[in-house]
């Protein structure tokens, strides 16, 4: 029986591993994590992520083929492929702080890899890395080795989060770079044959290490270039009079454009996205290519500038002043379907709310009160890194309120900040609020999910990102 074992119980590493036991009943699969809290999550009733349709899965096969376990070097010892999906996250300080992805955690792993094998295997790049990782692994493994052969692949991940479960039943593709020597070819089948249970065969592309490792890089760039396209273009259409969802639309219909990744909202989010531009950046940078790199950084900026955008809009709106209003927030997390918040465009909106002394109430179906409030006391790239070395019990921020039913986050507020689309949003009463409110009420739509007609015949002062501007907010001056 083929053996594989997965290091890291993360949202990549968790979900892949309950795929690949449930179409491959005859691998035996482990997932190890030195998180005793995470694995413990993982073999009960309430498991560490949510994702539509995982629990499911772990049900059917945990026990049977499917893992979860603290002892690491036992199940790495034993298997015959060992993905490796550890944290990568942006150095906080040091050569490339603020850019470069901190292999830390990589590099331990190898190490461990190196000392506890006894047989040949197949390494595995699951987590996103920069261009040449491979190479480094490669040298820590082949410089520790008992004339043990190991073999790196680069396999990496191109899932979305509340999509994750069809996503890898289906992808678009399955990419495994790996060394163009026969030794290399034999691991790229081996790892083939294990996808190719489900996964057609042309949709398996196979190449070398550097073109895998570096199309992941690249298509999160692509993807974040594209909603920093739409939202520049949103202010554009907030100073003309035009509307950023009829323009989508319009752009959205050339074939060679497409519609995917067009819709104007409050900002990009989600773990890999600022994190790999950075990445990609630091490389460019690396390699004196200055001009690349400034055109990848243009990206992040507008997305920043998206987010004080809004918060400058909602203060604007509110006679210049938050100070000592109750500003509801519906949804915290990135996206809907998901109970992840890295990098959530919500943290810095909060933040700069709460920098001119609103006070909260927060409201998201998915997101628990101490997530919130860890997130919003902790610094920026700290959630990247292990559990165990985040801080223990976050600040409680006196100014926020987390509660769990929309009607109570808007009773008594003076405005309401939408920021995740999650779908009960849309079929709130909405009359209800209304009513319950201060006035003037406001709503201020980051994601365009609300009905803004409907919304302005109840009463509601209606901000809505790339649509025409309430006359209400014409008055103003443009904010920066």
């Amino acid at each position: 029986m083929v053996k594989i074992c997965c290091i890291g119980a993360g949202y990549v590493g968790g979900p892949t591993m309950a795929v690949i036991a449930l179409k491959c009943p005859a691998i035996e699969v482990a997932v190890v994590d030195i998180s005793v809290s995470r694995i413990n999550a993982w073999n009960s009733e309430q498991l560490p992520i949510y994702e539509p349709g995982l629990d499911d899965i772990v049900k059917q096969c945990r026990g049977k083929n499917l893992f979860f376990s603290t002892d690491v070097e036992k199940h790495v010892a034993e298997a015959d492929i060992v993905f490796v999906s550890v944290n990568t996250p942006t150095k906080t300080q040091g050569l490339g702080a603020g850019k470069a992805a901190d292999l830390t955690y990589w590099e331990s792993a190898a190490r461990m890899i190196a000392d506890v094998s006894k047989s040949d295997k197949i390494v595995v790049e699951k987590s996103t890395v920069p261009v040449k990782t491979a190479e480094a692994i490669e040298k820590i493994l082949t410089h520790n080795s008992k004339k043990i052969n190991f073999q790196i692949l680069s396999n990496p991940e191109f899932l979305a989060e509340g999509t994750a479960i069809q996503d890898l039943f289906n992808p678009d593709r399955v990419l495994i770079g790996g060394r163009e020597t026969p030794e290399g070819a034999k691991a790229i089948q081996a790892l083939k044959d294990v996808y190719a249970h489900w996964v057609p065969v042309e949709r398996i592309i196979c190449t070398n290490l550097w073109s895998a490792e570096l199309s992941k890089l690249a298509a999160n760039a692509f993807l974040a270039q594209r909603i920093s396209s739409v939202n520049a273009m949103s202010a554009l259409c907030e100073a003309t009079g035009a509307d950023v969802t009829q323009v989508s639309h319009a752009v959205g219909k050339d074939s060679r454009i497409g519609p995917k990744f067009l819709n104007a909202s409050v900002g990009f989010g989600g773990s890999c996205f600022q994190k790999d531009i950075l990445n990609l950046v630091y490389i460019c940078e690396c390699n004196g290519l200055p001009e690349v790199a400034n055109y990848w950084k243009q990206v992040i900026k507008v997305n920043d500038y998206q987010k004080t955008r809004f918060v400058n809009r909602v203060v604007s709106s509110m006679f210049n002043t938050v100070s000592g209003k109750k500003i509801a927030i519906l949804g915290f997390a990135f996206k809907k379907d998901t109970g992840d918040t890295r990098e959530t465009p919500a943290i810095d909106v909060c933040k700069g709310l709460l920098g001119d002394k609103a006070r909260l109430s927060i409201y998201d179906p998915q997101v628990s009160e101490d997530q919130i409030q860890r997130d919003l006391s902790m610094k920026k790239f700290d959630w990247d890194h292990p559990v165990h070395l985040q801080p223990a019990s976050p600040m409680s921020i006196t100014q926020v309120s987390v509660v769990w039913d929309a009607y109570e986050a808007t009773k008594d507020a003076h405005g309401i900040c939408i920021l995740t689309e999650w779908d009960e949003f849309k079929n709130l009463d909405y009359q209800r609020i209304y009513n319950n409110m201060q006035k003037p009420a406001f709503v201020f739509d980051g994601r365009n999910i609300a009905d803004v007609e409907k919304l302005r015949e109840i009463g509601f002062i209606v901000y809505s990102i790339g649509k025409p501007l309430d006359s209400w907010l014409k008055d103003l001056p443009a904010v920066a």
